[in-house]
């Protein structure tokens, strides 16, 4: 299963991304998706690196800017494995109606 998490990066930027390997210094991902807010009060998603080489998309990033890693809500990571992922997509909650 695809290691996706939230990194909030010390310039404002909230990247989700898949979690590839981390260390004392550094955290490596890929696939990184920026979320940007939409007039109708929700998120959407463009890539963060949008003209690097498709077949390395690993980037490692320094500590020093990450400013925190997190869990993703399950929404977005089943929109992010829709787009990058296995296409595994966790189905929602079913409800009975009596």
């Amino acid at each position: 299963m695809i290691n996706v998490k939230l990194f909030r990066i010390s310039t404002g930027e909230e990247v989700v991304a898949e979690l590839v390997s981390e260390t004392d210094t550094s955290v490596v991902m890929k696939n990184g998706l920026v979320v940007l807010p939409t007039p109708q009060g929700g998120v959407g998603f463009a890539p963060w690196t949008p003209v690097i080489n498709k077949d390395k998309p690993e980037i490692e990033v320094s500590k020093n800017f990450v400013v925190y890693i997190a869990e993703v809500d399950e929404q977005v990571k089943n929109k992010y494995n829709e787009i990058y992922g296995s296409k595994l997509v966790t189905p929602g909650e079913k409800k009975l109606i009596l």
